[in-house]
């Protein structure tokens, strides 16, 4: 069963991957984006970690939903509502439950996703986040480290393909060639998932 420190461990491993990662994330915005996504993020995270260090909401969901909140006020692009959607959404799916088992987790997560694309309009193979999180999503029945295994393969797979949504489909055939910064950034969530499950 995952509990609130659980939760609270994914939050914490998500932002120092955040913290590891910012400049290689902003590097790959940089060619087909707004060069922002790294410092973005880093921003959204340490906000989460610090409200989060506040506040002590004691479920899984209640944890979720105010780091959803804080995303959504501190993260300016696209980023911050898509991001902030996905972990708002999840945490509402899970409700008040103490704990919450894997399954529930997974149901929960794909709620999220779900939202995700309907607020961004995306689909996979647009070249955006979901190319990591729907094969995350679909692997999650395997455990987590399986969900890592298959965003990043799904981030990497973003590289060959032309960007259909976001700032980067006005490059056109440019944006070829450049993996997504988005399916990057929620490969490193996915993996901290694994990481605060200790594999």
């Amino acid at each position: 069963m995952l509990d609130a420190d659980f939760f609270r461990r994914w939050m914490a491993a998500t932002a120092a991957s955040v913290d590891r990662e910012a400049e290689r994330l902003t590097a790959l915005d940089s060619p087909i984006g707004d060069a922002d996504h790294g410092s973005n993020l880093l921003r959204g995270f340490r906000a989460v970690t610090a409200t989060l260090e506040k506040e002590s909401p004691d479920t899984p969901g209640a944890i979720l939903t105010l780091a959803g909140r804080q995303l959504i006020s501190t993260v300016g692009g696209a980023s911050g509502p898509l991001y902030g959607t996905l972990l708002r959404r999840t945490g509402k799916a899970l409700g008040d439950a103490a704990e919450v088992g894997e399954d529930d987790f997974a149901q929960a997560f794909r709620t999220g996703v779900d939202a995700v694309m309907t607020l961004g309009g995306a689909a996979p193979g647009d070249k955006t986040m979901i190319d990591a999180l729907v094969p995350a999503v679909d692997a999650l029945g395997d455990g987590f480290a399986a969900a890592r295994a298959a965003a990043e393969e799904g981030a990497l797979a973003t590289t060959p393909l032309q960007a259909r949504k976001g700032r980067a489909s006005y490059l056109g055939e440019r944006s070829i060639g450049h993996q997504d910064p988005g399916a990057t950034s929620s490969a490193l969530l996915v993996a901290a998932l694994a990481e605060a499950n200790g594999e």
